[in-house]
């Protein structure tokens, strides 16, 4: 499992290196390889090559004929990228990537279980703002969070 946050800075070529504590997880899980993709949210998806295998089967398999589908494997299979991390424990995120998610010096690397997003620092931070004053006492949730305590 991949959890907390980390600011990292991207190197002049757009590498990002990973924190050491992530490294030999994702050596484990992995070899090594992953999958890096967009997020509607302006962010980048950050898998270990087996658990996007899993979701790319899934995205396949779904009936194209409904637009927010057809959109939906767009952005994620469309610009779904495979990486390899270098012995230095770094990817290379590929210029459209770092233009579509406004990437500069300093990005977060966020562990969510079984998947990394990877954000610009400012609007990360911009966002949790607005997460932590978001109105949900709407009274109703999702029944996929119904049965959580925390």
């Amino acid at each position: 499992m991949f959890r907390g946050g980390s600011t990292v800075n991207l190197d002049a070529k757009g590498r990002l290196a990973f924190p050491t504590r992530y490294r030999a997880a994702l050596e484990e899980r992995c070899e090594g390889r992953v999958v890096l993709t967009v997020h509607g949210d302006r962010c980048l998806l950050l898998y270990p090559h087996p658990d996007w295998d899993e979701i790319e089967r899934k995205l396949v398999r779904l009936p194209n004929q409904d637009k927010r589908t057809r959109t939906l494997q767009r952005m994620f299979l469309g610009h779904a990228t495979e990486l390899e991390i270098d012995k230095s424990g770094r990817i290379l995120i590929p210029p459209r990537l770092r233009e579509f998610a406004s990437l500069e010096k300093r990005v977060v690397l966020a562990g969510l279980g079984n998947k990394f997003e990877i954000w610009n620092e400012q609007s990360w931070e911009q966002n949790c703002g607005e997460w932590v004053t978001e109105k949900h006492d709407t009274g109703e949730l999702p029944d996929s969070l119904e049965s959580l305590t925390l």
